[in-house]
């Protein structure tokens, strides 16, 4: 016994030495495999093990279906394929992650990581991500991403968005999203936007937005708003706004459908709504069709509908106005007319 005890730890010592020496060795180094038939411990820079791995950094390995433990990223960014848990003490990476994900400092995948991922800078695939995934400073992918997002700093997607998505300062896809997402200071999409979208300072769409935005500063499509938006400062569209749209200081679009409720001022072209604005509603060539209410109604085109204000000023009056001092320019006579005037 004591011959065995005083062995054992010069054997275990050197056990330890030679397995730093081959997990941290040249690209020629072997691996210490313990398997049987590629199942089992592998120690070292192995190509395919079923079971556990673990390596200083990947330079061969193909395939692990198990957990696959490292202490940096592949070498050349070259990876391969793990099914079951990737480690990273404190990095790793693999070109396929599908399992789990985590890396003390950060976790990434050449092209697609399907599972759960955590990294404490950031976590990321270079083309899609599925699953969960946070990141201390950022989480994305390259291309498409389904499922929850979190990071420190941002979120995103480089093409499309599904699932809820939050960062720190801004969440986004260049392309679409659809879901929820939430940023400090900005959130949106290149293209079109589906869902709940919740920013600090701007909310929007490049194109289409449908759904619900709060934004601390504006909110906003390229082309077409349908839905619910409250902003701080002001909200529009360069097509059409439907729904309900209520900004501390304007709401407008080119046409209008539905509720505009500002601090300010309202208005647009093609205008069939209710609209409140305390100090300005304003038609630009247009016609204004519903209820306005505002200090001063200006339709620099036809009024076919109802304006109720202080002054009320249109160039074609087809409707009613009602207020202290009323204008209607197609009128032959009494153009000016207090208190109430229609044509």
């Amino acid at each position: 016994m004591s011959i065995r005890r005083s062995l054992a730890g010069p054997l275990a010592a050197s056990l330890f030495v030679a397995l730093l020496l081959i997990m941290a060795g040249p690209v020629s180094a072997q691996s210490l495999d313990l398997t049987v038939n590629d199942v089992g411990l592998s120690i070292g820079d192995s190509e395919e093990v079923t079971g556990v791995r673990l390596n200083f950094r990947d330079r061969r390995m193909r395939r692990v279906s198990g957990i696959n433990a490292t202490i940096w990223m592949p070498h050349n960014g070259r990876g391969g394929d793990v099914m079951g848990i990737a480690l990273g003490l404190p990095a790793t990476g693999a070109d396929n992650i599908h399992g789990i994900g985590y890396g003390i400092l950060g976790v990434g995948a050449n092209e697609s990581i399907k599972g759960i991922a955590f990294g404490g800078l950031g976590a990321g695939a270079g083309e899609d991500l599925s699953g969960i995934a946070f990141g201390g400073l950022g989480v994305g992918a390259g291309r498409d991403v389904i499922g929850i997002t979190a990071g420190g700093l941002g979120a995103g997607a480089g093409r499309d968005l599904r699932g809820i998505s939050m960062g720190g300062l801004g969440a986004g896809a260049g392309r679409d999203a659809v879901g929820v997402m939430m940023g400090g200071l900005g959130a949106g999409a290149g293209q079109d936007v589906k869902g709940i979208v919740l920013a600090g300072m701007g909310a929007g769409a490049g194109r289409d937005f449908v759904g619900i935005a709060v934004s601390g500063i504006g909110a906003g499509a390229g082309r077409d708003f349908t839905g619910v938006s409250l902003s701080g400062i002001a909200t529009g569209a360069g097509g059409t706004l439907k729904g309900l749209h209520m900004a501390g200081i304007a709401v407008g679009a080119s046409t209008v459908r539905g509720i505009m409720i500002s601090g300010l001022a309202a208005g647009g072209q093609d205008v069939h709504a209710f609209s409140f604005a305390p100090a300005y509603f304003h038609i630009d060539e247009g016609v204004q069709r519903g209820l306005s209410i505002s200090a001063f109604n200006r339709i620099k085109g036809d009024q076919e509908g109802v304006t109720i204000g202080i002054v009320n000023w249109a160039r074609n009056l087809d409707g009613l106005q009602i207020g202290l001092l009323n204008f209607a320019g197609n009128k032959r006579s009494m153009k000016w007319m207090p208190i109430i005037n229609w044509n």
